[in-house]
């Protein structure tokens, strides 16, 4: 155990997607990390951002599945998982395993943006992404014009890993920083 946690083998992490279990037992219990669920799918649907973040609103549930997008998609959904707080969802996780590492992947609930909510989440996936992906290089993508995640990241641990880029998504085209986990910030373990 570590700063409080239990430590999961990837043996066992794998079996508790299946039946259900919290993935970590937490030190005070403020968040729970767990597999994602139909339902929690369908509320992150829902989720509404304000002004410029509106770029990482969702389509309905109904059309994720449709398309097969993200957690809708049956291959997909194994590497998502979300955290609540007194039984509300706060946000959700994607680990998702490439060739060049871990990729990781973030949302939390629109009325909790600006209150390090993030920096929490974002804390716990990589502790955990460190458990189930021992050595490999965590990364995530985030849009250049989105500073406040950009913060967030910095002050996890997350450094900038060379120049902007453009790519396109499933919202458009735009300009992008990719960041690696250098380990000196919040999420740094022993």
């Amino acid at each position: 155990s570590f700063n409080g946690w239990s430590r999961l083998s990837p043996q066992r992490a794998a079996r508790s997607r299946t039946d259900g279990e919290s993935l970590c037992t937490e030190r005070m219990n403020w968040m729970e990390l767990i597999p994602i669920t139909e339902p929690d799918k369908q509320e992150i649907c829902g989720w509404h951002y304000q002004g410029l973040y509106q770029i990482y609103n969702l389509p309905s549930y109904a059309e994720m599945k449709v398309s097969s997008m993200g957690f809708a998609s049956p291959e997909k959904e194994k590497n998502f998982y979300i955290w609540r707080e007194n039984g509300h969802l706060i946000g959700y996780v994607n680990l998702l395993e490439k060739p060049d590492g871990i990729f990781i992947g973030i949302g939390i609930q629109p009325t909790l943006c600006g209150q390090h909510y993030g920096r929490r989440l974002l804390t716990e996936a990589v502790r955990l992404a460190q458990e189930l992906y021992p050595g490999k290089t965590l990364y995530l993508e985030v849009r250049t014009w989105n500073q406040r995640a950009v913060r967030c990241y910095e002050h996890v641990g997350f450094v900038l890993d060379g120049a902007p880029y453009t790519q396109t998504t499933g919202a458009g085209t735009d300009k992008f920083y990719r960041m690696v986990f250098a380990g000196k910030g919040e999420a740094q373990c022993p």
